[in-house]
């Protein structure tokens, strides 16, 4: 039996699709295991689960008991997570929702706009709170990044355009990881599976995105299609060399600012 853990949205539903419905024979029992991404990073600190999906920011926490998978990864190539606003312009000095300590939403805030202060809410409260004046902002992940101008918010900065613009590399948002007491054979033979069922879902869309529907929350076919093709593209099947030097760079980054501990990158 492998649990497979994964975030309750069109993205990774659409990934793990053909994985946990039985489309595929990976050659071993699969069972499915949905929370948001903050809680599986902290489950992965603890080594809850066999394959999990986590932030990029989480892995230097779970580096010792984790490798990162080439494959499944959810990267955005010049855009990303949306700083948003009603009234403001600037965002030093004011009051950031942010959908969980360790996401890698809240770790491109800080590297974009340090002297912020932040709130850590579930992502799907963030933009009722913008709204109602708890805060002054919010970093919207999720289908968020494609609705928040109907609810009257507006664009403070794109942290996935700016990371491009400095970088020029996708920004890494999240990856899936696997345990390392699994042993290289089996966790080869769990990469394998999930690339297959990324390639089944991109290669069956319509019936991937029917099974996705279910994780989206009110957006349309349309919005739905849109946001899913955002995060899985090119990288997602295998994020190669500059999916690597993407995830290398931004932990670097946040190493030289204290704001992770240094840890070993290793790739599967």
């Amino acid at each position: 039996m492998l649990t497979v853990a994964h975030s309750p949205d069109a993205d990774d539903a659409f990934m793990f699709y053909a994985m946990v419905t039985g489309r595929l024979r990976c050659g071993f029992e699969v069972r499915e295991v949905q929370a948001d991404i903050e809680t599986l990073n902290r489950l992965a600190i603890q080594g809850k689960y066999e394959l999990t999906a986590i932030s990029v920011h989480a892995y230097p926490h779970v580096a010792g008991r984790y490798a990162l998978l080439t494959c499944g990864s959810s990267m955005g190539l010049g855009y990303g997570p949306v700083v948003v606003g009603r009234e403001v312009e600037e965002l030093a000095g004011r009051r950031v929702a942010i959908p969980g300590r360790l996401t890698t939403a809240a770790l491109l805030l800080r590297l974009y706009e340090p002297n912020c202060s932040t709130v850590e809410m579930n992502f799907e409260r963030i933009p009722g709170a913008v709204l109602a004046g708890e805060v002054d902002a919010g970093v919207l992940i999720h289908e968020a990044q494609l609705s928040y101008t109907r609810l009257g918010l507006r664009k403070v900065a794109d942290l996935g355009e700016w990371w491009y613009e400095h970088t020029s590399l996708p920004v890494p948002l999240g990856m899936n990881a696997v345990r390392r007491d699994l042993g290289e054979r089996r966790m080869a033979e769990v990469s394998a599976c999930l690339r297959r069922s990324i390639a089944y879902a991109m290669e069956h869309e319509d019936e991937a995105l029917e099974h996705a529907s279910r994780f989206g929350r009110g957006m349309s076919r349309q919005e739905l299609r849109r946001f899913v093709r955002m995060y899985v593209n090119e990288y997602t099947l295998d994020c190669g060399e500059e999916g690597k030097k993407a995830v290398e760079l931004l932990l670097r980054m946040a190493e030289e600012q204290k704001l992770v501990p240094e840890c070993r990158i290793d790739f599967i």
